[in-house]
């Protein structure tokens, strides 16, 4: 066993393998350097994090610690480094020991280097490049391999595809149930849908829709769009796709600063609905662009300019540096090498991810008919981890 330090010794360095650990019993916070990369831990987080039968369900992976119990000031009476684990004995006996490796894995330093969900970013040309196939009704809806190569792709570029998917209603639900829960909202459950204005909203027309998220009035937009075209009998009404994400990243490289901006500043979006049969007010707000704090990756976009509300949440000094990123923004949304045109046709069924593509259509003639739903994003995404895939 290798001791860490005491309190008379600021420091002591030991070597194991790759592994150079530094640790210093601060009054706060021990200091541990693994494979280059100093790392800071408090004591109380430490305990609290301990593993031990006592502390943890690993049955459940729950907490049985009570963490309000702990005092703010705890240190350990002793530290040591034997066999790749941090060694803390704490007053009154326990012990907790972890691995070096998990505690690089886990501390900020680590996680702020690493991106929660791996992504490929994509223009037209580079989707097109990629070649992606689509998933194959028969063996998407019996095969596991087939399920999670769909998520793979879904995961990686934002939308997935299954083909030959009976034409129908009860298909598409039956197909979309594979993948995750169906999420109800104020539109029902599944819905079926022609250009009839039977809801108080422009999807239910024949008119171009430019790009968009949807369900940005929600206070959590929906995480997963689904559409099926049951039948056509017409011209036009192709979807467009963009990847929001790739259009966001090209705008943090070209000016950091309104980036920022567009991450900082919330929103309002609003959906009112008053028919014969629907009676709608919700309010989202939030902001264009969303950021994990610890390492500035990207995780949900915002756009719809159809129902963003009235500009009332920032001061005045603001607004029109506001206007002119969220203009730079546009600008790469709109660019025509960004977007990707797909003509959905009965039997191929599209996924997409609302937090980060952006779809739209354009205008047609004739019957069109389509249906689909809303799917609970943390369902798709515990599909994917129980596969093993990085979500």
């Amino acid at each position: 066993m290798q001791p860490i330090a005491d309190t008379n010794a600021p420091f002591l360095y030991c070597t194991s393998t790759s592994i150079m650990i530094s640790c210093a019993l601060h009054v706060k916070s021990p200091e541990v350097s693994y494979e280059g990369t100093p790392m800071r831990f408090n004591y109380v987080w430490l305990r609290d994090h301990c593993r031990s039968a006592s502390s943890y369900n690993s049955a459940t992976h729950q907490r049985s610690l009570d963490t309000g119990s702990l005092e703010l000031t705890l240190r350990p009476e002793s530290s040591a480094v034997e066999d790749g684990q941090l060694v803390l004995t704490w007053p009154g006996g326990h012990v907790s020991e972890f691995s070096l490796g998990w505690l690089a894995e886990n501390s900020y330093e680590g996680r702020k280097t690493v991106m929660e969900q791996p992504r490929i970013l994509w223009n037209a040309n580079v989707y097109q490049n990629a070649r992606i196939s689509a998933a194959k009704w028969d063996k998407f809806m019996s095969c596991d391999s087939e399920l999670k190569k769909f998520l793979q792709n879904y995961l990686l570029y934002g939308i997935a595809f299954v083909d030959d998917v009976p034409a129908t209603v009860e298909a598409t639900e039956e197909v979309t149930r594979r993948v995750s829960l169906i999420r109800e909202t104020t539109y029902g459950r599944m819905w079926s849908f022609t250009s009839d204005f039977s809801r108080g909203d422009t999807a239910y027309s024949q008119l171009a829709l430019d790009r968009h998220t949807d369900t940005s009035y929600f206070q959590e937009p929906c995480g997963i769009q689904v559409f099926h075209c049951l039948r056509h009998e017409g011209s036009g009404g192709e979807t467009l796709l963009v990847d929001g994400f790739y259009a966001a990243e090209k705008l943090r490289q070209h000016s950091p600063e309104n980036f920022e901006l567009l991450c900082r500043v919330p929103i309002r979006h609003e959906y009112i609905e008053n028919t014969e049969n629907h009676q709608n007010h919700m309010t989202g707000i939030g902001p264009v662009l969303n950021v994990y704090p610890w390492n500035s990756e990207l995780y949900m976009i915002r756009y719809n300019n159809y129902d963003r509300s009235v500009m009332n949440t920032m001061p005045h000094d603001i607004i029109r540096r506001w206007y002119v990123a969220h203009r730079q923004l546009t600008t790469e949304l709109r660019r025509p090498e960004n977007e990707l045109w797909v003509k959905l046709t009965p039997g191929k069924v599209i996924f997409i991810d609302n937090w980060r593509v952006l779809h739209g259509r354009e205008s047609f003639t004739g019957l069109r008919q389509l249906c689909g739903c809303y799917l609970t994003r943390d369902d798709v995404l515990s599909a994917a981890r129980c596969f093993g895939l990085q979500a």
